[in-house]
C-alpha cells in the first residue's frame, strides 16, 4: 500500500507521517511513521521511487519535510495503479524529472518567499514553489512544468515564483506547445515538452 501511495502522490508533497496516516484510516490499523519511512528507503534505495527534497532558494537551505517522490518508470507507475489516475501534468512533471537526473543534474523542489500588496493596501508573504531547482557544477536552472498556459491567469499563476527567484540564473517554463522554443516578454525560456526531450542541450540555450 505504501507503493500505491506513492504512485499516486507524484508530484506532490507528502511525508512518512502523512502516508501512516493514511493507511491508519484506511486499514483501522495503527501504523508507524518509522516503519512507513523504512519502507520508502527501500524503495528508494531499489531504483523504484527518486526523492526531491524542498530547498529554500533565498535561505539556502534545505527542509527535512514535506518531500516530493518520483516513478523511475512512469510505466509500471501505470501499471501498479491498473491505469488509473492519469494526470497528465503531474506524469510530465515526473518525466521531466527522469530525464534531468538521467542528464545528470541534481533536482530539488524549490520554495521561495514572496511579497505583494493585497487590495487594501497591506503586504503579504506567501511561500511559492518553483517546480525544479536544477543543479550541475557551475550551472542552474529553474524550471516551470506546465502542461498547457492557454490564458492570463495561467501565465501568472506559472510565472509567480520565477519572478520572486533573487538571482539572474536561467529560468525556464516547459509546456506540452508545439512552438519552437523561444524568450518571453519577462527573459524566460519557453520550451515544448518534445523539444525538451530530443534536445540534450536545449537548457543552454
Amino acid at each position: 500500500m505504501i507503493t500505491d501511495n506513492l504512485c499516486s502522490s507524484i508530484g506532490s508533497l507528502t511525508n512518512a507521517s502523512k502516508i501512516a496516516r493514511a493507511l491508519s484510516s484506511s486499514t483501522g490499523k495503527k501504523t508507524d511513521s518509522e516503519t512507513v519511512s523504512s519502507y520508502i528507503k527501500h524503495l528508494s534505495d531499489s531504483f523504484l521511487f527518486h526523492e526531491a527534497k524542498r530547498y529554500d532558494v533565498k535561505g539556502k537551505r534545505y527542509f527535512q519535510y514535506p518531500s516530493k517522490f518520483y516513478c523511475a518508470d512512469i510505466g509500471l507507475r501505470n501499471a501498479r495503479l491498473n491505469f488509473r489516475q492519469q494526470e497528465d501534468s503531474h506524469i510530465m512533471e515526473n518525466i521531466i524529472f527522469n530525464e534531468l537526473l538521467i542528464r545528470d543534474y541534481q533536482v530539488d523542489v524549490g520554495m521561495v518567499d514572496a511579497s505583494a500588496k493585497t487590495a487594501e493596501g497591506r503586504w503579504s508573504h506567501s511561500n511559492l514553489e518553483v517546480d525544479f531547482v536544477v543543479n550541475k557544477g557551475m550551472e542552474r536552472y529553474y524550471i516551470q512544468c506546465a502542461l498547457i498556459m492557454d490564458n492570463e491567469e495561467k501565465e501568472r499563476q506559472e510565472k509567480r515564483p520565477l519572478l520572486a527567484l533573487p538571482d539572474n540564473f536561467k529560468k525556464i517554463i516547459i509546456t506540452q506547445s508545439l512552438r519552437a522554443p523561444w524568450i518571453d516578454e519577462d527573459g524566460f525560456l519557453r520550451i515544448g515538452l518534445l523539444d525538451f526531450l530530443i534536445d540534450e542541450s536545449i537548457l543552454h540555450r
